[in-house]
Protein backbone atom coordinates (compact mmCIF):
# COMPACT_ATOMS: atom_id res chain seq x y z
CA UNK A 1 0.00 0.00 0.00
CA UNK A 2 1.05 3.53 -0.88
CA UNK A 3 1.06 5.94 1.79
CA UNK A 4 0.54 9.64 -0.08
CA UNK A 5 0.70 12.56 2.11
CA UNK A 6 0.24 14.87 -0.85
CA UNK A 7 -2.42 18.09 -0.60
CA UNK A 8 -5.10 18.18 -2.95
CA UNK A 9 -7.71 20.56 -3.68
CA UNK A 10 -11.57 20.27 -2.91
CA UNK A 11 -13.01 19.93 -6.21
CA UNK A 12 -11.04 17.09 -8.24
CA UNK A 13 -11.62 15.58 -11.85
CA UNK A 14 -12.42 11.68 -11.47
CA UNK A 15 -10.13 9.91 -13.95
CA UNK A 16 -9.82 6.20 -15.70
CA UNK A 17 -6.61 5.14 -16.89
CA UNK A 18 -6.71 2.54 -19.38
CA UNK A 19 -3.22 0.49 -19.53
CA UNK A 20 -0.71 -0.30 -16.82
CA UNK A 21 2.53 -0.10 -18.85
CA UNK A 22 5.18 1.17 -18.39
CA UNK A 23 4.47 4.85 -19.54
CA UNK A 24 0.93 4.51 -16.85
CA UNK A 25 3.43 2.63 -14.38
CA UNK A 26 6.65 5.35 -14.64
CA UNK A 27 4.34 8.87 -15.56
CA UNK A 28 0.19 8.41 -15.44
CA UNK A 29 -0.14 6.61 -11.77
CA UNK A 30 2.50 8.87 -9.81
CA UNK A 31 1.37 12.15 -11.92
CA UNK A 32 -2.33 11.60 -10.74
CA UNK A 33 -1.38 10.36 -7.90
CA UNK A 34 0.69 13.79 -6.49
CA UNK A 35 -1.19 16.07 -8.53
CA UNK A 36 -3.33 18.05 -6.72
CA UNK A 37 -6.62 18.22 -8.13
CA UNK A 38 -6.97 14.74 -9.66
CA UNK A 39 -9.15 11.69 -8.28
CA UNK A 40 -7.96 8.14 -9.21
CA UNK A 41 -11.46 6.53 -9.82
CA UNK A 42 -10.41 3.62 -11.83
CA UNK A 43 -7.77 1.76 -13.52
CA UNK A 44 -8.23 -0.63 -16.99
CA UNK A 45 -6.20 -3.20 -18.31
CA UNK A 46 -6.81 -6.86 -20.05
CA UNK A 47 -4.02 -8.13 -17.94
CA UNK A 48 -5.50 -9.28 -14.89
CA UNK A 49 -2.05 -9.86 -13.31
CA UNK A 50 -0.73 -6.59 -14.06
CA UNK A 51 -3.96 -4.62 -12.91
CA UNK A 52 -3.84 -6.59 -9.60
CA UNK A 53 -0.05 -5.25 -8.56
CA UNK A 54 -0.93 -1.91 -9.65
CA UNK A 55 -4.10 -1.47 -7.95
CA UNK A 56 -2.08 -2.68 -5.03
CA UNK A 57 0.15 0.03 -5.29
CA UNK A 58 -2.03 3.15 -6.21
CA UNK A 59 -5.30 2.32 -4.92
CA UNK A 60 -7.97 3.45 -7.20
CA UNK A 61 -11.59 3.23 -6.10
CA UNK A 62 -12.24 0.12 -8.53
CA UNK A 63 -10.50 -1.75 -11.37
CA UNK A 64 -12.01 -3.11 -15.15
CA UNK A 65 -10.39 -5.93 -16.97
CA UNK A 66 -12.98 -4.32 -19.65
CA UNK A 67 -13.08 -1.02 -21.45
CA UNK A 68 -17.07 -0.74 -21.75
CA UNK A 69 -17.29 -1.03 -18.44
CA UNK A 70 -15.23 1.54 -17.24
CA UNK A 71 -16.52 3.95 -20.10
CA UNK A 72 -20.12 3.13 -18.48
CA UNK A 73 -18.66 3.85 -15.00
CA UNK A 74 -20.63 7.50 -14.26
CA UNK A 75 -18.31 8.58 -11.95
CA UNK A 76 -15.22 8.77 -14.35
CA UNK A 77 -15.25 11.74 -15.73
CA UNK A 78 -11.81 11.67 -18.06
CA UNK A 79 -9.84 9.10 -19.33
CA UNK A 80 -6.16 8.92 -19.69
CA UNK A 81 -5.26 6.58 -22.88
CA UNK A 82 -1.90 5.70 -21.91
CA UNK A 83 -1.24 2.21 -24.42
CA UNK A 84 0.09 1.47 -27.72
CA UNK A 85 0.25 4.19 -30.31
CA UNK A 86 -1.58 2.26 -32.53
CA UNK A 87 -4.56 1.94 -30.05
CA UNK A 88 -4.56 6.03 -29.03
CA UNK A 89 -7.28 6.61 -31.40
CA UNK A 90 -9.68 3.72 -31.47
CA UNK A 91 -9.89 3.37 -27.52
CA UNK A 92 -9.75 7.66 -27.20
CA UNK A 93 -12.69 7.85 -29.85
CA UNK A 94 -14.63 5.14 -27.52
CA UNK A 95 -14.33 7.25 -24.56
CA UNK A 96 -15.50 10.58 -26.28
CA UNK A 97 -18.27 8.80 -27.65
CA UNK A 98 -18.89 8.09 -24.39
CA UNK A 99 -18.69 11.55 -23.27
CA UNK A 100 -15.88 11.60 -21.62
CA UNK A 101 -12.82 13.85 -21.63
CA UNK A 102 -9.84 12.49 -22.85
CA UNK A 103 -5.61 12.85 -22.64
CA UNK A 104 -4.33 10.68 -24.49
CA UNK A 105 -0.38 9.63 -25.24
CA UNK A 106 1.94 10.95 -27.39
CA UNK A 107 1.23 10.85 -30.59
CA UNK A 108 -1.87 11.34 -31.02
CA UNK A 109 -2.14 8.37 -33.42
CA UNK A 110 -0.33 6.79 -36.32
CA UNK A 111 -2.20 8.55 -39.29
CA UNK A 112 -3.56 12.24 -40.24
CA UNK A 113 -6.70 10.84 -41.24
CA UNK A 114 -7.56 8.81 -38.06
CA UNK A 115 -6.06 11.75 -35.72
CA UNK A 116 -8.94 14.42 -37.99
CA UNK A 117 -11.70 11.87 -36.74
CA UNK A 118 -10.99 12.15 -33.36
CA UNK A 119 -10.81 16.05 -33.38
CA UNK A 120 -13.98 16.39 -34.94
CA UNK A 121 -16.05 14.11 -32.65
CA UNK A 122 -13.78 15.39 -29.69
CA UNK A 123 -15.68 18.68 -30.87
CA UNK A 124 -18.95 17.60 -31.85
CA UNK A 125 -19.61 16.31 -28.42
CA UNK A 126 -17.68 19.17 -26.64
CA UNK A 127 -14.72 17.60 -24.73
CA UNK A 128 -11.68 18.42 -23.93
CA UNK A 129 -8.53 16.25 -25.60
CA UNK A 130 -5.12 16.64 -24.72
CA UNK A 131 -2.15 14.90 -26.49
CA UNK A 132 0.44 13.82 -23.80
CA UNK A 133 3.49 16.21 -24.85
CA UNK A 134 4.31 16.81 -21.63
CA UNK A 135 7.59 19.00 -22.54
CA UNK A 136 4.99 21.83 -22.92
CA UNK A 137 5.15 21.81 -19.58
CA UNK A 138 8.75 22.17 -18.77
CA UNK A 139 9.17 25.01 -16.71
CA UNK A 140 12.39 26.11 -18.76
CA UNK A 141 11.04 25.93 -21.97
CA UNK A 142 7.51 27.49 -20.62
CA UNK A 143 9.80 30.53 -19.34
CA UNK A 144 11.58 30.76 -23.11
CA UNK A 145 7.80 30.73 -24.73
CA UNK A 146 6.79 33.64 -22.81
CA UNK A 147 10.43 34.95 -23.55
CA UNK A 148 9.97 35.01 -27.49
CA UNK A 149 6.82 36.18 -27.23
CA UNK A 150 7.36 39.73 -24.64
CA UNK A 151 10.79 40.05 -25.82
CA UNK A 152 12.78 37.89 -28.67
CA UNK A 153 11.30 40.38 -31.13
CA UNK A 154 10.62 39.33 -34.47
CA UNK A 155 12.10 35.61 -34.65
CA UNK A 156 14.60 34.55 -37.34
CA UNK A 157 15.77 31.12 -37.14
CA UNK A 158 15.22 27.89 -34.86
CA UNK A 159 17.88 25.15 -34.61
CA UNK A 160 16.31 21.94 -32.62
CA UNK A 161 18.18 18.81 -31.82
CA UNK A 162 17.17 15.80 -30.28
CA UNK A 163 20.17 12.75 -30.19
CA UNK A 164 18.58 9.79 -27.88
CA UNK A 165 21.79 7.84 -26.43
CA UNK A 166 23.15 4.50 -26.65
CA UNK A 167 23.16 4.87 -22.87
CA UNK A 168 19.41 5.77 -22.61
CA UNK A 169 18.00 2.62 -21.37
CA UNK A 170 20.99 2.05 -18.60
CA UNK A 171 20.06 5.22 -17.00
CA UNK A 172 16.40 5.10 -17.52
CA UNK A 173 16.62 1.61 -15.96
CA UNK A 174 17.95 3.29 -12.87
CA UNK A 175 16.27 6.68 -12.91
CA UNK A 176 12.87 4.76 -13.25
CA UNK A 177 10.75 2.79 -10.46
CA UNK A 178 10.92 -1.09 -11.33
CA UNK A 179 8.91 -1.62 -14.38
CA UNK A 180 6.08 -4.35 -14.10
CA UNK A 181 5.06 -6.21 -17.59
CA UNK A 182 2.47 -9.48 -18.38
CA UNK A 183 2.03 -12.34 -21.18
CA UNK A 184 -1.32 -11.41 -21.05
CA UNK A 185 -0.85 -7.92 -21.96
CA UNK A 186 -3.03 -6.89 -25.31
CA UNK A 187 -0.39 -6.12 -28.47
CA UNK A 188 -0.80 -4.05 -31.57
CA UNK A 189 -1.17 -6.38 -34.63
CA UNK A 190 2.39 -7.47 -36.28
CA UNK A 191 5.54 -5.86 -34.44
CA UNK A 192 5.52 -2.24 -34.21
CA UNK A 193 9.46 -1.93 -33.96
CA UNK A 194 9.87 -4.01 -36.87
CA UNK A 195 10.46 -0.82 -39.13
CA UNK A 196 12.47 1.47 -36.86
CA UNK A 197 12.57 4.74 -39.32
CA UNK A 198 8.61 4.61 -38.42
CA UNK A 199 8.91 3.59 -34.77
CA UNK A 200 11.90 6.16 -34.14
CA UNK A 201 9.88 8.50 -36.06
CA UNK A 202 6.75 8.09 -33.91
CA UNK A 203 8.06 8.06 -30.92
CA UNK A 204 11.12 10.59 -30.93
CA UNK A 205 9.69 12.86 -33.65
CA UNK A 206 7.13 13.96 -32.52
CA UNK A 207 8.84 15.51 -29.38
CA UNK A 208 11.20 17.34 -31.99
CA UNK A 209 8.55 18.86 -33.50
CA UNK A 210 6.51 19.67 -31.02
CA UNK A 211 8.75 21.66 -28.93
CA UNK A 212 9.45 23.82 -32.10
CA UNK A 213 5.48 23.93 -32.59
CA UNK A 214 4.86 25.46 -29.02
CA UNK A 215 8.12 27.64 -29.19
CA UNK A 216 7.63 29.06 -32.56
CA UNK A 217 4.19 28.19 -34.20
CA UNK A 218 2.71 26.14 -36.94
CA UNK A 219 5.22 24.37 -39.54
CA UNK A 220 4.70 24.97 -43.39
CA UNK A 221 6.90 22.65 -45.20
CA UNK A 222 9.85 20.81 -44.40
CA UNK A 223 12.41 18.81 -46.43
CA UNK A 224 14.44 16.16 -44.76
CA UNK A 225 17.15 13.95 -45.52
CA UNK A 226 17.93 10.10 -43.78
CA UNK A 227 20.71 8.13 -42.84
CA UNK A 228 20.98 4.77 -41.60
CA UNK A 229 24.42 3.27 -40.73
CA UNK A 230 24.45 0.40 -38.43
CA UNK A 231 22.45 0.94 -35.41
CA UNK A 232 22.16 4.71 -36.11
CA UNK A 233 19.16 6.60 -37.47
CA UNK A 234 19.60 9.93 -38.41
CA UNK A 235 16.97 12.79 -40.03
CA UNK A 236 17.90 16.17 -40.91
CA UNK A 237 14.81 18.50 -41.75
CA UNK A 238 14.85 21.96 -42.93
CA UNK A 239 11.47 23.93 -42.33
CA UNK A 240 9.93 26.97 -43.14
CA UNK A 241 7.75 28.53 -40.08
CA UNK A 242 4.06 30.39 -41.25
CA UNK A 243 5.97 33.55 -39.58
CA UNK A 244 8.29 33.56 -42.11
CA UNK A 245 11.39 32.27 -39.91
CA UNK A 246 13.46 29.12 -40.79
CA UNK A 247 14.07 26.82 -39.06
CA UNK A 248 16.48 22.93 -39.10
CA UNK A 249 15.85 20.20 -37.03
CA UNK A 250 17.86 17.12 -36.42
CA UNK A 251 16.93 13.97 -35.07
CA UNK A 252 19.79 11.39 -34.36
CA UNK A 253 18.77 7.76 -32.38
CA UNK A 254 21.56 6.86 -31.11
CA UNK A 255 24.64 8.81 -30.48
CA UNK A 256 28.02 7.42 -28.52
CA UNK A 257 27.32 10.06 -25.82
CA UNK A 258 25.08 11.51 -23.05
CA UNK A 259 21.70 11.98 -24.50
CA UNK A 260 21.78 16.09 -26.09
CA UNK A 261 18.57 17.70 -26.35
CA UNK A 262 17.79 21.20 -26.89
CA UNK A 263 17.30 24.59 -29.38
CA UNK A 264 18.14 27.87 -30.36
CA UNK A 265 15.75 30.79 -31.36
CA UNK A 266 17.15 34.19 -32.83
CA UNK A 267 15.55 37.15 -32.95
CA UNK A 268 15.86 40.32 -33.87
CA UNK A 269 15.48 41.43 -30.19
CA UNK A 270 17.05 38.42 -28.48
CA UNK A 271 18.80 34.61 -28.51
CA UNK A 272 17.50 31.24 -26.35
CA UNK A 273 19.40 28.56 -25.77
CA UNK A 274 18.21 25.29 -23.98
CA UNK A 275 18.97 22.47 -23.11
CA UNK A 276 16.98 19.71 -22.15
CA UNK A 277 17.69 16.55 -20.52
CA UNK A 278 16.28 13.10 -20.68
CA UNK A 279 12.85 13.44 -19.01
CA UNK A 280 13.10 10.70 -16.49
CA UNK A 281 15.45 13.07 -14.70
CA UNK A 282 12.78 15.35 -13.86
CA UNK A 283 14.56 17.79 -14.33
CA UNK A 284 13.25 21.13 -15.87
CA UNK A 285 15.62 22.71 -19.22
CA UNK A 286 18.52 24.72 -18.76
CA UNK A 287 17.52 27.91 -20.94
CA UNK A 288 19.50 31.32 -21.00
CA UNK A 289 17.97 34.31 -22.85
CA UNK A 290 19.69 36.92 -24.06
CA UNK A 291 17.88 40.22 -24.01
CA UNK A 292 18.87 42.82 -26.44
CA UNK A 293 17.23 45.76 -24.69
CA UNK A 294 18.83 45.23 -21.61
CA UNK A 295 22.01 43.58 -22.68
CA UNK A 296 21.28 40.98 -19.78
CA UNK A 297 21.26 37.05 -20.10
CA UNK A 298 18.90 35.81 -18.02
CA UNK A 299 18.44 32.11 -16.47
CA UNK A 300 15.33 31.00 -14.88
CA UNK A 301 14.89 28.70 -11.72
CA UNK A 302 12.74 25.78 -12.69
CA UNK A 303 12.51 23.73 -10.02
CA UNK A 304 9.54 21.59 -10.93
CA UNK A 305 10.57 19.12 -13.28
CA UNK A 306 7.43 16.62 -12.87
CA UNK A 307 6.10 17.67 -16.52
CA UNK A 308 4.12 14.01 -16.31
CA UNK A 309 2.06 15.91 -12.87
CA UNK A 310 2.20 19.35 -14.50
CA UNK A 311 0.09 18.11 -17.57
CA UNK A 312 -2.23 16.22 -15.62
CA UNK A 313 -2.92 19.11 -13.46
CA UNK A 314 -3.33 21.37 -16.60
CA UNK A 315 -5.87 19.27 -18.16
CA UNK A 316 -7.45 18.81 -15.04
CA UNK A 317 -7.79 22.63 -14.65
CA UNK A 318 -9.53 23.14 -18.26
CA UNK A 319 -12.02 20.70 -17.31
CA UNK A 320 -13.01 21.62 -13.56
CA UNK A 321 -12.40 25.61 -14.20
CA UNK A 322 -12.39 26.60 -17.52
CA UNK A 323 -8.71 27.60 -17.49
CA UNK A 324 -7.15 28.62 -21.00
CA UNK A 325 -5.63 24.70 -22.56
CA UNK A 326 -1.84 25.02 -22.45
CA UNK A 327 -1.53 21.64 -23.34
CA UNK A 328 -1.29 20.54 -26.93
CA UNK A 329 -5.07 20.01 -28.15
CA UNK A 330 -6.35 18.38 -31.36
CA UNK A 331 -4.82 20.94 -33.43
CA UNK A 332 -1.24 20.64 -32.14
CA UNK A 333 -1.26 16.58 -31.91
CA UNK A 334 -2.81 16.59 -35.58
CA UNK A 335 -0.15 19.11 -37.00
CA UNK A 336 2.72 16.97 -35.36
CA UNK A 337 1.48 14.14 -37.03
CA UNK A 338 1.21 16.07 -40.13
CA UNK A 339 5.08 17.14 -40.08
CA UNK A 340 6.03 13.40 -39.28
CA UNK A 341 4.59 12.15 -42.48
CA UNK A 342 5.51 14.94 -44.81
CA UNK A 343 8.98 14.55 -43.17
CA UNK A 344 9.00 10.64 -44.30
CA UNK A 345 7.23 11.82 -47.80
CA UNK A 346 10.24 14.21 -48.30
CA UNK A 347 12.94 11.08 -47.66
CA UNK A 348 10.86 9.18 -50.13
CA UNK A 349 11.24 11.91 -52.40
CA UNK A 350 15.17 12.86 -51.94
CA UNK A 351 14.94 15.79 -49.70
CA UNK A 352 11.71 17.75 -52.18
CA UNK A 353 9.80 20.09 -49.93
CA UNK A 354 6.42 19.03 -48.44
CA UNK A 355 3.49 21.35 -47.43
CA UNK A 356 2.17 19.52 -44.12
CA UNK A 357 -1.26 20.72 -45.42
CA UNK A 358 -0.82 18.05 -48.66
CA UNK A 359 0.78 15.49 -46.35
CA UNK A 360 -1.85 12.10 -45.94
CA UNK A 361 -1.64 8.70 -44.59
CA UNK A 362 -0.12 7.41 -41.67
CA UNK A 363 3.13 5.72 -40.52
Amino acid sequence: MMKTNFNKEDTLLHVGILGCGQISQAAHLIGVLKSRNIHLTAVCDVAEDLLGKMAAMFEPDRIYTDYDRMLEDPEVEAVIVGIGDQFHIPMAKKAVLAGKHVFVEKPMGVSIEECDELKRLAKEKGVVLQVGHMKRFDEGLQFAKEFICDKLGTPTTYKGWYCDSIGRYTMTDNWQPVIYSSDKARKPAGNPKAVLDHYYLLGHGSHLFDTALYLMGPIERVSARYSHREKQHSWLIDCDFSSGAIGNLSLIVAIAADWHEGCEVYGTGGTVFAKTFNPWEFRSSQVDCFDAKTNCSIRPAAFDGQFYRRELEGFADVILHGALQTGANADDGMMVMRALIATYESVNKGGAWIRLDEAAGGL
